[in-house]
Order: C-alpha cells, then sequence, then structure tokens
C-alpha cells in the first residue's frame, strides 16, 4: 500500500479527509503506472467529487508550483514516492461563499 509511504506537506482538512486522499491516491497508483499523471488526478478528482461533492481540483506531477484559492478545509499537499499530489475544492468567487475561502500557496514539488 503505497499510501502509507505518503509525506503530507500542508493541509487544512480534517483527518478523516486527509486519509481518503492518500487512500484514493494509493488506489489510483495501484491502477495506473506513476508516469499516467492525469488520470491518476482524474481518478483521485472524480471520487472527492462523489464523496464530498463537486468542485474539486487535483494536480499530480514531479515539479510544479501552485498559489490557489480554495473552501477552508478542503487542500491538501502530499508526495508519494516522486510524485506531488495537490488536491482542493475551489470555487468560482470569493462572493458565493464570503469568508470561507483561503488562499495558501503549496511548497514547490
Amino acid at each position: 500500500m503505497l499510501e502509507s509511504k505518503a509525506v503530507i506537506g500542508e493541509s487544512d482538512m480534517l483527518q478523516t479527509m486527509q486519509l481518503d486522499a492518500l487512500k484514493y491516491a494509493g488506489k489510483a497508483l495501484d491502477e495506473f503506472e506513476a508516469s499516467d499523471s492525469t488520470e491518476i488526478a482524474r481518478f483521485i478528482k472524480k471520487e472527492f467529487d462523489k464523496v464530498y461533492g463537486p468542485g474539486w481540483q487535483c494536480v499530480v506531477g514531479t515539479s510544479f508550483g501552485s498559489f490557489v484559492t480554495h473552501h477552508c478545509g478542503c487542500f491538501i499537499h502530499f508526495g508519494i514516492g516522486n510524485l506531488a499530489i495537490l488536491l482542493f475544492r475551489g470555487g468560482a468567487t470569493p462572493q458565493t461563499d464570503t469568508g470561507r475561502f483561503v488562499t495558501m500557496e503549496a511548497a514547490k514539488a
């Protein structure tokens, strides 16, 4: 199980959500080659959309930077092996959910 080798960089998720993120990443890596980052990201995003509702975004790769706006409690950046995974629930505009957005810069993967 690869998720046991995950290293969480930053997160504001509840622990149960963090564990789900690691679980789905592990399942994705069991199903897809590590080089198929788009399919890994698609798998994780779709699982989170099913469980936690729509609006999740997922980025998977070996080298990327990011600066994202996300719902409070809906951000995780972690690594498994040489892959970095960024998962967050974004929103269209802060006016739709005033005061509940947080901007966080993820560590460069």
